[in-house]
């Protein structure tokens, strides 16, 4: 199996010169905090969402699914990277071999999940924009928990059938990610293209007088619900892109002692991305916000009892 996988870069990744470095401990201590921190965040998290009732329930579930997968984040990417780099200075091959290939697959699942379920919230939110009062009748709990049900089962098996074949891998996640930034930036595009005609006819109403009280209240909430999800894309965009670069170029090229070091330093930055999501909806979510609150004086009560 990991000869099919990585004849090549695995023994040069296990190799590499990061071995009795500073860097090497900075990173080791950097990816086991953000570990604790994005584990726990999205505990609380979660939590916070099972008590919150004022959003609505399919779209609570896109949002559960990503806290989600943060959370598995936290649980099992960010151990196995730390392992792999723990391993570099113990100089253990052969643990250090098993730990990328696994590694790399589980990685690669909760990040195309992760996609996935953004680009879903992206379309949740212009169906809102396009249905209307429609809404609620075609956007179902049933249907969006069915949706994310096959997102997770999806990412799974392919992460699975990887194992197998190499090439699979890269075309299945190649393929997931232009699809996924290509849908989402053409939905974002479409919502505030619609809102600004939208919000040209409530000007144009207002020359004319006949301004409808509840229409520029309904817009303003869904301005926000659109600005928190669209951070949440920025931010995972943010985080994604430098690794995105540098295994583009370890594509092209090959790998080398740079671009090695490139690239663990852009996976810290990625699972920084489950870190900050908990402190993004408690930032742009106020009811979120108040849950969270509550939820940690409930955890600190118990502990002082």
């Amino acid at each position: 199996m990991a000869k099919d996988i990585d004849d090549e870069e695995i023994p040069f990744l296990c190799m590499a010169s990061l071995k009795g470095t500073s860097a090497l401990w900075f990173l080791v201590v950097s990816n086991m905090f953000l570990a604790i921190s994005s584990t726990l965040g999205n505990i609380v998290i979660l939590a916070a969402f099972s008590k919150e009732s004022s959003l609505h329930p399919p779209s609570k579930i896109l949002l559960r699914s990503l806290a989600l997968t943060d959370l598995c984040v936290g649980l099992f990417v960010e151990p196995f990277f730390v392992t792999f780099l723990i391993s570099l200075e113990i100089g253990t091959k052969n643990i250090c071999s098993q730990v990328i290939i696994i590694g790399v697959f589980i990685d690669i699942c909760f990040c195309v999940l992760s996609l996935l379920t953004l680009t879903a919230i992206s379309v949740d939110r212009l169906l809102a924009l396009l249905l209307g009062i429609r809404y609620r009748q075609v956007v179902t709990f049933k249907r969006v928990l069915m949706i994310v049900i096959c997102f997770w089962t999806l990412c799974v098996t392919f992460s699975v059938t990887s194992f197998w074949t190499h090439h699979f891998l890269k075309y299945y996640s190649l393929i997931s990610v232009l699809l996924c930034v290509v849908i989402s930036t053409c939905c974002y595009i479409k919502i505030y293209r619609k809102l600004f005609h939208h919000q040209a006819q409530i000007q144009e109403h207002v020359h004319q007088g006949q301004q409808n009280g509840h229409a520029p209240l309904n817009i303003a909430r869904y301005r926000k619900t659109v600005s928190t999800a669209l951070w949440v894309q920025l931010m995972l965009v943010t985080c994604y892109l430098p690794a995105g670069i540098v295994t583009a170029l370890v594509v092209v090229e090959e790998m080398t002692a740079v671009l090695f070091m490139a690239w663990t330093f852009s996976l810290t930055l990625v699972s920084l991305n489950s870190t900050l999501n908990p402190i993004l909806y408690c930032w742009k979510i106020r009811n979120v916000r108040r849950a969270v609150v509550e939820t940690v004086r409930q955890i600190y009560c118990c502990l002082s009892s």
